[in-house]
């Protein structure tokens, strides 16, 4: 089969896969994303060696507790309460470990921000590879789903919306550069990248981010201006922070010595290909919609 032809079928799935699962209800949601995180830590795992079984299982575990206690918490107070035999307020214990689990995804980032820097690490210890396995793989695709939410109830709009702009960046990034950039952006990890199109991306993401609240989003004419306002930070934070984590999993890459981080989707790699920037993009927005909330 033609190369663009298997791009193309092997990418019109995987959007169609993913917009199915999100506008049809919460679960499939939920269920794709945990399917979507295992692979994720499969590919993760063979990218800096490390045995599966216990990270895959740690994963899954950590993202069904965590999603039951955020976005169930009236049954799960009900199991709790029957097996317990008590009344517990966990609400504000929901909170709580939300600002926990931010604050490790926040650390890690950072931690990964110094590891792709740093050109002269080029080895990766147990103890970091199993952080990054939590901070950088696992916690990022629970915060995707929380971020679902907004302030309110799950409003697929949210998260398609921040694929777009994710998409647009990419895109539009690729084409820039490929049209007029010179300068490299960071050449000693990705060759490829220039300063034009990285500039070239956050300018396209910002239109979109625009359109987004414009004419998909549709705030009410009271809360037109500051839903733009919030839509187009988002599309500069996904412009820098997304173009980060592109380039942090290319040094993993770089270190594994491989091209892509696996082969489930033909003609693009890996999950970890596709959502590298999504990932270490979402504390971020997370952290983000927290502190709009807070000011409201």
């Amino acid at each position: 089969m033609n190369e663009t032809l298997k791009r193309g079928i092997s990418g019109a799935v995987y959007i169609l896969l993913l917009l199915a699962s999100i506008l049809y209800s919460t679960e499939t949601f939920f269920i794709l994303f945990g399917i979507f995180m295992a692979i994720a830590i499969y590919e993760f795992c063979n990218l800096v060696q490390i045995g599966k079984v216990f990270p895959i299982i740690l994963g899954i575990t950590l993202y069904t507790a965590i999603t039951l206690l955020s976005h169930y918490n009236k049954l799960t107070k009900q199991w709790i309460d029957e097996i317990f035999n008590t009344d517990i307020d966990i609400s504000f214990n929901i909170h709580q470990l939300d600002i926990i689990l931010l604050v490790i995804a926040l650390v890690v980032s950072l931690k990964a921000i110094l590891f792709l820097f740093y050109d002269s690490i080029q080895k990766i210890s147990n103890s970091s590879k199993y952080l990054y396995l939590i901070g950088y793989i696992i916690l990022p695709f629970i915060f995707i789903t929380k971020i679902s939410f907004g302030v309110q109830d799950y409003n697929p709009k949210i998260i398609i919306g921040l694929f777009i702009l994710v998409w647009t960046n990419d895109t539009f990034a690729y084409i820039v550069g490929k049209s007029i950039g010179r300068t490299k952006l960071f050449e000693r990890i990705s060759p490829k990248k220039t300063v034009e199109g990285f500039l070239g991306g956050i300018v396209f993401a910002v239109l979109a981010g625009y359109m987004i609240s414009r004419y998909y989003i549709k705030a009410s004419p009271e809360h037109s201006d500051r839903s733009i306002l919030i839509w187009t930070s988002i599309a500069v934070i996904v412009g820098i922070v997304g173009t980060i984590g592109d380039l942090i999993e290319s040094k993993f890459k770089r270190i594994a010595g491989v091209k892509d981080s696996g082969s489930i989707m033909p003609g693009h790699g890996g999950i970890l290909d596709r959502l590298d920037s999504v990932i270490f993009v979402a504390p971020i927005i997370f952290l983000f919609y927290q502190i709009l909330n807070y000011v409201s």
